[in-house]
């Protein structure tokens, strides 16, 4: 596998990737800046990919315990080895979120974090290219990574996901009679945008109110100043600093 060596949170991490095959943006670094861990929190990650989110957590958050779940092998072993490159440890089983046992099931985790396939198998053309396929386009219903990730949380702890706002309707389909106290973050390019992206979180035994938060932006629609980032101060202290996202502000 061909692979390159790609900078995030402002170079605080060095993460090798496939050359081809799929290759991690902002999303899981959004998704690890949404997760409100604690120091020495058990995380599991289904389907890490190479480990851009678990990574950027543990940047974040001191002691944390990781382990993941990723259903190709050789993303696996790059997940591995990027947390020890960058002074991690990170436990990562090959395996699929639907496969009985699923890996992990045995242990609970304070938190669980995943980024799932954006696309249904039967709405979109699937690559030629493995790796971007399963990482693109469902291999298993999205019901699924739901229901593995309620099962593997403790009491008390956070499911945290990133999706296509497109898909908030199966999200909230695969977590009612499993997690509560659901927040919904729309996310979008550009103010006066519509939304592309949601960030979700879900407690385990939570009983507070539903929550549809007021829609962010990643960037205004003021033009940036030629070589310098338009993204929200917000958004920049996250992607470049690994600073963690605010729910209610």
């Amino acid at each position: 596998m061909d692979i390159t060596q790609d900078g995030f949170l402002g170079g605080k991490l060095l993460l090798n990737q496939p050359k081809v095959g799929y290759r991690a943006g902002i999303d899981p670094v959004l998704l690890a800046a949404a997760c409100p861990a604690q120091p020495g929190d058990h995380i599991l990650e289904l389907g890490c990919g190479v480990g851009v989110a678990s990574l950027c957590l543990a940047v974040r958050i001191p002691e944390l315990k990781l382990f993941g779940v990723e259903i190709i092998s050789g993303y696996a072993e790059l997940a591995r080895e990027n947390a020890s490159q960058n002074n991690f440890t990170f436990d990562v089983e090959v395996g699929n979120v639907s496969s009985q046992p699923t890996p992990f099931y045995n242990l609970q985790f304070h938190q669980v974090i995943m980024n799932p396939p954006y696309f249904e198998a039967e709405s979109s053309s699937a690559s030629p290219e493995f790796g971007r396929a399963s990482g693109r386009t469902e291999q298993v219903p999205l019901s699924h990574w739901c229901e593995t990730a309620a099962k593997r949380l403790r009491p008390k702890g956070y499911l945290t996901l990133i999706q296509r706002v497109e898909r908030l309707p199966d999200v909230l389909a695969g977590l009612k009679g499993r997690l509560g106290s659901i927040s919904v973050q729309p996310l979008a390019p550009r103010d006066e945008r519509p939304a592309h992206l949601v960030l979700v979180r879900a407690r385990k035994f939570g009983r507070a109110d539903f929550q549809l938060l007021p829609t962010k932006s990643l960037h205004p629609n003021t033009k940036n100043k030629k070589n310098q980032s338009d993204y929200r101060p917000e958004i920049s202290s996250i992607l470049r600093d690994g600073g963690q996202f605010a729910w209610n502000s």
